[in-house]
């Protein structure tokens, strides 16, 4: 059998003889290619010890068997069908809110997006030093505002406090118009070294960014596991708390790939429609959004998996904290285990398959002396992860350590 292919562009990347080449196919008419030889199988990694991220778990069941559903028949493109409509009431339902709902594929552009929405290029947003739209989405959020300036705070602590805010915003802009001002501050639930600000935290946070002009922006990646963790309603650390936009993950907890943009503060979504479409981030079909959203949220299933993840993650951290050789650094407060491990440790547990990720050292609180051979490491669970990923990951930690 022989494949047509009429009017298409490839980018194909490959690698040849160690270097990489990059080569343009264009096919402006039909024309036959030889059938693909058939695939082999690979044989299957064994995942009993995978720690590497959330984002790599699948999807539930139940938001694969809403994308199959909706997989039947005919429905309206670019977020005009019934399962967008259906998704956008649910999230208002869970926050309790009127919200301005959207929807995108990936974290990357629904942080990015919101912040085009809340900041001019001249402006200034503030985040903590740590913080993913600082250190791991490129420069997307400085694309998307049209430069506006990124400043990290409190590079040496968990979280942003209180304290490095108010001191930050009351020192205002030395000499306008010739030095830019802040516009936002961007909050991430749960923060990078895993840690949830308590409603309290969230508000007077809130209130100082407010006093000062600032709308506030709250990465929500892992926002489920923050809930889940602190046991509260969704609108208890978002606009209750003073929140104006939140970009909600799914896709670590159980989504395929979605994200949702919120917006409380409604005004701020003026500029989304447009921004989203001239980006290349309205899905022609996006009925798959909104189905993953629909069956993510329906019955608390999204807390249902954010809890266990969390659970998990508390069981390899009281595993870990009994084991001399590791030094949890911060506590549980999600699904996320940051700690200290001898570089000859994390060879063992890698030869006999645990995945996680080594972590920069100087993410470490100043009070935990590093020696040459330690290395941070980060494990995260998920809602796949067993108790017996954890029990056979503990049991390889404490075997590497008696050796």
């Amino acid at each position: 059998m022989a494949l047509v292919v009429a009017q298409a562009e490839l980018l194909i990347y490959g690698r040849l003889d160690g270097g990489v080449f990059q080569a343009e196919l264009a096919i402006t008419s039909d024309r036959s290619l030889p059938a693909s030889p058939a695939v082999q199988p690979t044989q299957e990694k064994d995942l009993s010890m995978y720690f590497g991220s959330d984002n790599q778990s699948g999807a539930s069941d139940a938001v694969f068997a809403a994308l199959a559903q909706a997989n039947q028949g005919i429905s309206a493109a670019y977020g005009d069908d019934e399962w967008t409509q259906q998704a956008v009431r649910a999230i208002q339902t869970t926050f309790d809110s009127p919200a301005e709902v959207f929807f995108v594929s990936t974290g990357t552009a629904a942080n990015a997006l919101a912040l085009a929405c809340m900041s001019s290029p001249w402006q200034i947003i503030l985040c903590h030093a740590q913080a993913h739209i600082l250190n791991d989405e490129l420069t997307a959020p400085e694309f998307f505002t049209g430069g506006a300036r990124m400043i990290g705070l409190d590079a040496g602590r968990e979280k942003l406090s209180l304290e490095t805010l108010s001191q930050y915003l009351s020192q205002g802009s030395a000499h306008p118009p010739h030095n830019a001002e802040p516009a936002v501050l961007s909050l991430t639930q749960v923060t990078e070294s895993g840690q949830v600000y308590s409603i309290e935290e969230l508000t007077a946070l809130c209130a100082v960014a407010h006093q000062y002009g600032l709308t506030v922006h709250m990465d929500g990646a892992r926002f489920a596991n923050a809930v889940a963790g602190l046991n509260c309603h969704p609108a208890a650390i978002s606009w209750q708390a003073g929140v104006d936009v939140l970009s909600l993950g799914a896709t670590k907890n159980g989504a395929l790939s979605a994200e949702a943009i919120v917006f409380f503060n409604r005004p701020l979504a003026a500029n989304l429609v447009p921004l989203r479409k001239r980006s290349g981030h309205l899905v022609s079909k996006g009925r798959w959004l909104g189905a993953q959203f629909s069956a993510w949220l329906n019955d608390g299933h999204w807390l249902e998996l954010a809890a266990h993840a969390n659970r998990m993650a508390t069981l390899l951290e009281q595993g870990m904290a009994a084991c001399p050789a590791s030094q949890v650094i911060w506590p549980v407060a999600a699904n996320e285990v940051f700690a200290i491990l001898p570089s000859p440790v994390i060879e063992q547990l890698r030869a006999q398959g645990a995945v996680f990720y080594q972590w920069p050292r100087h993410f470490v609180p100043s009070h935990f002396n590093l020696s040459e051979h330690d290395e941070v490491v980060r494990l995260v669970t998920s809602f796949r992860t067993s108790e017996a990923d954890v029990t056979t990951f503990l049991g390889h930690l404490n075997a590497a350590e008696r050796g």
